[in-house]
Formats: structure tokens, sequence, C-alpha cells
């Protein structure tokens, strides 16, 4: 498990990136890669959202392009400041909540689509997360996950381990599976100097 793998060290790191977080993640996941993601679901303006690990906002505003609300929950604080200078904290298209992945506080069968996008990578576990998704989300329900894929190299692959999460198509494929998903499709996509750096995972509830 990588050191960042852990919730008291990934709250701690994202109290200092989240003072540079916008103009640094646009190297990392832009607009593009969040449009073509975006693609991969069917949405209409009154389905119930949830952003898991909404962060600043950048994932929730390309939502916000499809639908008329979105319920955003993160364990970060300053992150969530961030993105309450964009929507409001209490008064915009966002509701907000501080709260854990794998410990959803919401009920069973509560929102049409999950959306999370750059914080698989920091859960310690993260089946147990996606089974909370599955928990969530309507029968027939769209998931969309997007996490770094995994690098060629194997000594980059042990550099990357050590700090978080990486994964390819064939893990993310046993992790979707074994939390209980179907129609499972991944893409690769990533700015124009690494166009695989990142993998996007799609799948749905059984009805």
């Amino acid at each position: 498990m990588g050191i960042l793998e852990n919730k008291a060290r990934a709250r701690l790191f994202y109290k200092y990136l989240s003072k540079v977080y916008d103009p640094v993640n646009t190297f990392i996941w832009n607009e593009e890669m969040r449009t073509e993601a975006l693609g991969m679901l069917d949405l209409d303006p009154d389905d119930r959202v949830l952003d898991v690990g909404c962060g600043t906002g950048f994932g929730t505003a390309g939502l916000l392009d499809h639908v008329d609300e979105v319920h955003g929950l993160d364990q970060s604080v300053h992150q969530m400041e961030k993105a309450w200078a964009k929507f409001g904290k209490t008064d915009g298209p966002v509701r907000f909540y501080r709260g854990d992945a794998e410990r959803l506080p919401f009920k069973t069968d509560s929102f049409d689509v999950i959306w999370s996008s750059g914080s698989i990578e920091y859960w310690p576990h993260p089946v147990r997360a996606l089974r909370e998704f599955r928990r969530v989300v309507k029968p027939g329900g769209q998931v969309l996950v997007v996490g770094p894929n995994s690098p060629d190299s194997s000594i980059m692959q042990r550099i990357a381990d050590s700090i978080m999460l990486f994964y390819d198509a064939e893990e993310a494929d046993r992790m979707f599976h074994e939390a209980g998903f179907e129609s499972v499709e991944h893409r690769l996509m990533g700015p124009s100097y690494d166009p695989d750096v990142a993998i996007t995972t799609a799948a749905r509830a059984p009805e």
C-alpha cells in the first residue's frame, strides 16, 4: 500500500496541494479528458449525481454542464473550500458533504450516476469503496471512475505503487466485477504528451 493510501496522510497532502491544485491539475487531468469521460455516460438534466472525491470541483463543473445539481463529497476540507468559492457553500447547484468513499453517508439506491475522478488512487480499500458505490447507486445506474494508469516500466511501477494506487484495465476489471458491476468499459486517456496516463472505467449496476 502506498504512502498516500492512508487517509490522514492524504488529508495532510491535500492541505498543501489545495493551494496550487487547479493550475497543476491541468497538466494531468484537463478539460478535453473530462469531456471524453463525460461522453462515456448517459446523463439527463434531472439525474441525481454524486461526485466522490469532488476536490476543488473540476469534475463537478463538467457534470453541471449536463445535470441541474450535483452532490459533492470529499474528505479534505481544504479542497472543498476551493469548491465552495466556485459554487457556493450552501446556496449553489452543489450540495457538499465531508465524508469517506469507503463509508458513504447516503441511503441505498440514492443516485442515478456516481462520478469519481482523481480519488481512487488514495483509497486504502478500493473494492470496499466500489461496493459502497454499488450500494448507493440505483439498479441500472452508472458509475465512472478515473484513476492513474499503470506505468509501462516495472521500475516505475514499483515507485508508483510505493506512493499510491496505479492499476491497469485488467485490475480495474477485477475490482469492478468483484464489487458487483457489469457492462464494464475501460478507456485510456491523457494529455497529448502522455495520452495513456489515466484509465477511465464506466460500468452499470445490475437491474
